[in-house]
């Protein structure tokens, strides 16, 4: 049956790409601290998406899958399919340039175009929620990022500062890891829990986020090597393209970014990680004066962030109105 390879490609495609989007951005920011063990700043990502979804469970998972679209109806999965394709496309092509953009925000608008495309519900008022949430996500990093980099600067300094900036660095890294697997990581679950389910019982509606152990490692395995081959790009323009960033800077900004997605996990809403940390790093850095900003860099990633969502939910809807015609 052409459905199971369709969405296990798919799948596999969608996990390689979270990993040079999301997982470059939030790996490249950590290696930026000075004296950062490589091997740390790998191992904890991973360690973080393997454990937290059986800890703290998957709700964010399930807004992918249930608060967009009528996706448990029939049709549902083909829909789904064609939304996650189109996410894959527009920031595929998006990373490929070097461009961190927002993959929840493709997955957002490219799912609930291609419900309105197929004639599925399309849930208003849980998109409208979402993307308030979203929205809002990056302007809570600026504040925390500029307020935390302030508060900074009045510590005391002493002999023992460079270890306890160090052990600062470490909790907030750990914090934001945290984060990502308790919400914007948690979209691969999304996708690689519909393509279980199609291989077994086949197209026709989504039934419930399932997270069963064995396919969480080459999962994990996936989405560290398309971070660590997307780092040498994303990575270096999320650090030297925006800021000349300072030890500070990353404790701020990732104690930011964790603080805003953790803030968002609580309302179950996706928020995008990459988002968060990159207006971490601006309101870090802005504390020491806006020259310190390399403004036009922001531009060019905000405007990769603008183009992201109308772009992924136009074409979600063409994909949903072919797959309704087929």
């Amino acid at each position: 049956m052409v459905w199971t390879p369709a969405f296990a490609v798919t799948a596999t495609l969608f996990v390689l790409i979270t990993g040079a989007n999301d997982g470059a951005a939030l790996i490249g920011l950590g290696l930026r601290f000075p004296k950062s063990l490589g091997w740390v700043t790998v191992a904890l990502p991973a360690v973080a998406l393997m454990c937290v979804p059986y800890v703290w469970g998957v709700a964010v998972a399930r807004t992918f899958t249930e608060r967009l679209a009528g996706l448990g109806t029939s049709g549902g999965a083909a829909a789904f399919l064609a939304g996650v394709v189109i996410a894959v496309c527009v920031v595929g092509l998006l990373a490929g340039r070097g461009l961190p953009t927002s993959l929840t925000l493709a997955v957002v608008g490219g799912i609930t175009g291609a419900g309105f495309g197929a004639g599925l519900p399309v849930s208003l008022s849980g998109l409208a929620g979402v993307l308030a949430v979203g929205a809002g996500a990056p302007l809570v990093g600026v504040l925390l990022g500029y307020l935390l980099a302030v508060a900074s600067r009045r510590v005391p300094s002493s002999r023992r500062m460079p270890r306890l900036v160090l052990a600062a660095h470490l909790l907030a890294y750990l914090a934001q890891c945290v984060a990502y697997a308790l919400n914007d990581g948690q979209k691969m679950i999304a996708v690689v829990s519909v393509a279980v389910e199609v291989g077994r019982h086949g197209p026709g509606g989504i039934g419930p986020v399932d997270v069963p152990p064995w396919w969480m490692v080459p999962l994990v395995v996936a989405f560290l090597t398309g971070a660590l081959t997307s780092m040498p790009k994303v990575g270096e323009r999320l650090g030297r393209g925006l800021v000349l960033t300072r030890p500070l800077h990353v404790v701020s900004a990732e104690t930011a970014a964790a603080g805003a997605v953790l803030g968002s996990s609580a309302l179950g809403s996706p928020v995008s990680m990459t988002q968060s940390v990159t207006a971490g790093v601006v309101g870090a850095a802005a504390s020491e004066g806006a020259g310190r900003v390399r403004w036009q860099g922001v531009v060019n990633m905000a405007t990769a962030w603008l183009v992201t969502l109308p772009s992924s939910m136009a074409l979600g809807c063409l994909a949903g109105l072919a797959v309704r015609l087929l």
